[in-house]
């Protein structure tokens, strides 16, 4: 087996994105996966994630959810991006939609249905998704669940929510509300909440915080890792 990774430059909805592939090209037909990283943009972080998704049997496209050029460097120039892509949540499902489509694009990508994961930022783009009625197998979303300010199309992915209780961004009460809007939409969920977790728990770089609220958690990293790939193989 040999992984590559390739970038891929396209346009969709607010300009030009520089995502990029991660596969195996001698593999032949696999299902695809998208991948959205935190709100830094992508890094080289998400790639190695992407290979080792890419090891399980899929073609990964580690999506470019800014727009080429633009990455986070900082707290404060992530936070910059994240809110300018959030701030209007129909354009950026529109924008998701159409990262949705471009995994379709990629050499040996298997037609029909594909899944999704997110991390932080990425989390609601994976949810945004789903919630847009795209039609993905699975979804798994590491935090971040507020919903947006319209209608939910009629939904169709499983979805699998790893949640850090102590993450001050996903309070109970955010946590319970995603919930009842999965409850009343009717698809399939299941939500895992980790003890002692917060947010960033797969983060490795980042130490964590004396009140386990954000940092990185290695045994939540690996019990979620392996909840992710039973989700995938029930998925597909």
């Amino acid at each position: 087996m040999a992984i590559e990774r390739h970038v891929r430059i396209y346009e969709a909805p607010g300009g030009t994105y520089e995502s990029m592939e991660v596969y195996d090209p001698a593999a032949g037909e696999q299902p695809g996966v998208l991948l959205f990283p935190n709100f830094l943009g992508t890094k080289e972080w998400d790639f190695d994630k992407a290979e080792r998704i890419a090891a399980l049997g899929f073609k990964v496209l580690v999506v470019d959810f800014y727009g080429q050029g633009k990455r986070g460097t900082d707290m404060e120039s992530g936070s910059g991006l994240l809110q300018e892509l959030t701030a209007d949540r129909a354009l950026m499902r529109d924008k998701l939609i159409a990262h949705h489509a471009e995994l379709f694009k990629l050499p040996g990508v298997r037609p029909g249905r594909v899944a999704a994961v997110g991390f932080c930022l990425g989390g609601k783009c994976v949810l945004d998704l789903a919630r847009s009625g795209a039609d993905i197998a699975g979804v798994v979303n590491h935090g971040v669940y507020d919903a947006p300010p319209f209608a939910n199309a009629a939904m169709v992915a499983k979805l699998l929510v790893c949640h850090g209780w102590n993450d001050p961004l996903c309070p109970p009460e955010a946590t319970a509300a995603l919930a009842t809007e999965l409850t009343e939409a009717g698809v399939d969920w299941q939500l895992i909440a980790y003890g002692h977790t917060g947010h960033a728990f797969t983060a490795e770089s980042v130490p964590l915080t004396a009140d386990a609220s954000f940092g990185f958690q290695p045994d939540t990293n690996r019990r979620s890792w392996q909840a992710m790939v039973d989700f995938f193989a029930e998925s597909f």
